[in-house]
């Protein structure tokens, strides 16, 4: 067995508790804990995020430059959204208790809960789950180079995207406003047809 761990040392950790490692919080339905090697010091190449969310929070589009994800549904349900850069498709994979949907390294993905109390573990084969997250590309690229490159008019751009706030991790944003309730049920009954008042059937 080949480490680097000594497991002799008086500071070699064994066990840890999540519940005391916040990642995010948005309130006290939606936030995430995560656990790594700076939180469990003989950890080797796993690490994890717990994660809880209410109906129609989402885990904001974001990849992982260093890992793959498998999205484990504890309670609840989700649906793992996945851009495939081969296909250039758009891959939705509903999951409740006991279901998984593996996300490889560096893909474009995010998930969203369907229901009340959900609650999810990401597992990553990394010591450390490191993350791009859509928003920080949004809110620091700059808008002159994102105008000129897609020929947009810069001023438009900056006013769609100041409500945009950095590392967002869970959305929407505490005190949305944008006539939420009205936009979330056209983006259901595009998206996934069969929900129904907050809830997927499958």
């Amino acid at each position: 067995m080949d480490s680097t761990i000594d497991y002799t040392s008086p500071t070699t950790q064994f066990t840890f508790d999540v519940n005391e490692s916040p990642l995010f919080r948005k309130d006290g339905r939606n936030y995430i804990n995560v656990l790594g090697i700076q939180q469990l010091n003989t950890l080797e190449n796993v690490s994890l995020l717990d994660i809880f969310l209410s109906t129609n929070n989402v885990v904001e589009p974001h990849y992982h430059q260093n890992a793959a994800e498998l999205v484990y549904c504890i309670s609840g349900a989700a649906t793992v959204s996945i851009l495939n850069p081969f296909t250039k498709e758009l891959l939705n994979f509903p999951i409740t208790p006991g279901k998984v949907a593996n996300v490889p390294q560096g893909w474009w993905h995010y998930e969203t809960a369907t229901t009340d109390n959900t609650h999810l573990l990401a597992i990553f084969d990394a010591p450390t789950p490191e993350v791009i997250l859509g928003s920080d590309i949004l809110k620091y690229t700059p808008a002159n180079i994102m105008a000129h490159t897609y020929c947009l008019d810069e001023n438009q751009w900056r006013k769609v995207i100041e409500p945009v706030k950095p590392s967002t991790y869970i959305g929407p944003s505490v005190g949305c406003d944008r006539g939420k309730n009205n936009r979330t049920a056209q983006y259901h009954q595009q998206y996934y047809p069969n929900y129904q008042s907050g809830y997927r059937y499958y």
